[in-house]
């Protein structure tokens, strides 16, 4: 027999004063309702047969997975997988190695993280890059920045094109403290700061949770279209190849670059700038 509890009773509720932060999620702005009572009745609760009673999921509602490193069984069905697992350094090598670097990164408690190199580009561990190339994807990368860091999240990225000193080339989701590192306040128009396309686009709607806490970077690719998207909100879009593209190339760092940007498929890369910074939960998911 299926049981229901049904409970049946008042809570007294008494309202202190409210400040101005407050009033957002308070019963009016008014300090005037300050001691009055608030009475809530006929609470429900079922304990048993909770399968029997879910509705189905059809794919309808949107989903969003916040559990580190791993893909729901729904994420699975929709094409989503680990770019890293979690616990090895299998699907990931140097960008300028045939093997992950023996130092200057960490695996630790499901954290990749980047071990700080005084700010030196490249220099401890350098860049890693995902092993399989990707043309048509959306990216999700959870990362957590250490006071005044700077990283980075690259995509298009050819290995083989810088032979020398620094990082390797490609499209980048720029990660930078905005409020400390130098950079925030280089290049043009903001276009080095956090959640832009480095050093080429601006961000706007910028939601940073933070230094020290997690924030999700997101990169959809879909032919020439590309966004970024942080925490939720969407910071850069754009179209690779057109006239604009080539005009914002040109009057950037990449403009030594023959047809930067422009590559069909190429690496995933997270970037060694010499600051810790560590990731999780990085899927991919591939797209027509």
């Amino acid at each position: 027999m299926k049981r229901v509890w049904m409970v049946a009773f008042t809570i007294a509720v008494v309202i202190a004063p409210l400040t101005a932060q407050d009033s957002w999620h308070s019963i009016g702005s008014e300090t005037s309702k300050a001691g009055e009572t608030i009475r809530f009745r006929n609470l429900r609760i079922l304990t048993t047969n909770l399968e029997g009673q879910r509705t189905p999921d059809r794919g309808e509602t949107p989903q969003f997975n916040h559990i580190p490193n791993a893909v729901t069984a729904r994420e699975a069905r929709d094409g989503w997988k680990l770019l890293w697992d979690g616990k090895t350094t299998a699907g990931w090598r140097g960008a300028k190695l045939d093997r992950f670097p023996a130092s200057g990164w960490e695996i630790r408690d499901g954290l990749l993280t980047v071990l700080d190199g005084e700010g030196r580009e490249s220099a401890a561990g350098g860049d890693i890059v995902s092993a399989s190339q990707y043309a048509n994807f959306e990216l999700i990368v959870e990362f957590n920045i250490s006071k005044g860091a700077n990283s980075g999240v690259k995509y298009f990225v050819d290995t083989g094109l810088n032979k020398g000193e620094g990082s390797a080339i490609g499209c980048e989701f720029q990660i930078l403290d905005d409020a400390v590192h130098p950079d925030a306040k280089a290049g043009m128009n903001g276009n080095r700061k956090l959640a832009g396309l480095y050093d080429l686009i601006p961000p706007r709607n910028v939601r940073f949770n933070g230094v020290g806490e997690w924030n999700r970077a997101r990169i959809v690719v879909k032919g020439p279209h590309v966004e970024h998207w942080l925490n939720g909100f969407k910071t850069v879009e754009y179209e690779r190849g057109t006239q604009m593209w080539r005009a914002l190339v040109d009057h950037s760092k990449y403009t030594a670059w023959p047809s930067f940007g422009e590559a069909p498929k190429g690496h995933i890369l997270l970037q060694d700038h010499g600051n810790r910074v560590s990731f999780r939960s990085i899927k991919i998911k591939e797209l027509q």
